[in-house]
């Protein structure tokens, strides 16, 4: 092999580790773009949630809805922020709410219902409101000072 030709694929090999360099740099900088939109994403689920958080807390707190039907909802928005919040003491009410009415019919197969069952259910409803009544108030309350006391950076 002559030396021009072994100089030729020095600098070919140069070339082609070059060109992969930039290749993964360039992949690097999507990742690192992608990372970020993802981050972003997760923060502003995060904000809608705190804000739907807000609304729902206040409305139970004001008796403007049905303490029951907030406890369901406020369960969901806590589980997509973090499953982990409905272990803590404050938050722990939604859960038992949950399980406790897991049972009943909703939307479209609650109309399935007879008048009678859905009276039933409603009672069954009404029953457990009136006994976690001061429970889901406090929790209400927790949920507020929980959203107010979340990160601002990390919404």
């Amino acid at each position: 092999m002559s030396v021009a030709v072994g100089w030729s694929l020095v600098v070919l090999a140069v070339l082609v580790v070059a060109g992969l360099v930039g290749y993964a740099w360039r992949l690097w900088r999507e990742v690192q773009r992608r990372e970020a939109a993802q981050r972003e994403e997760i923060a502003r689920a995060h904000r809608n949630c705190l804000e739907s958080l807000e609304a729902i807390a206040t409305a139970m707190q004001g008796d403007q809805v049905d303490l029951v039907e907030g406890a369901l909802r406020c369960k969901v928005l806590l589980d997509i922020i973090d499953p982990a919040l409905l272990e803590r003491e404050d938050f722990k009410v939604f859960a038992e709410i949950y399980r406790r009415t897991e049972h009943l019919h909703t939307h479209s197969s609650r109309q399935d219902l007879s008048a009678k069952q859905r009276f039933a259910e409603d009672r069954e409803r009404i029953a457990l409101q009136e006994e976690r009544y001061a429970g889901l108030h406090e929790a209400a309350r927790q949920v507020l000072v929980f959203k107010r006391e979340w990160p601002t950076g990390a919404q």
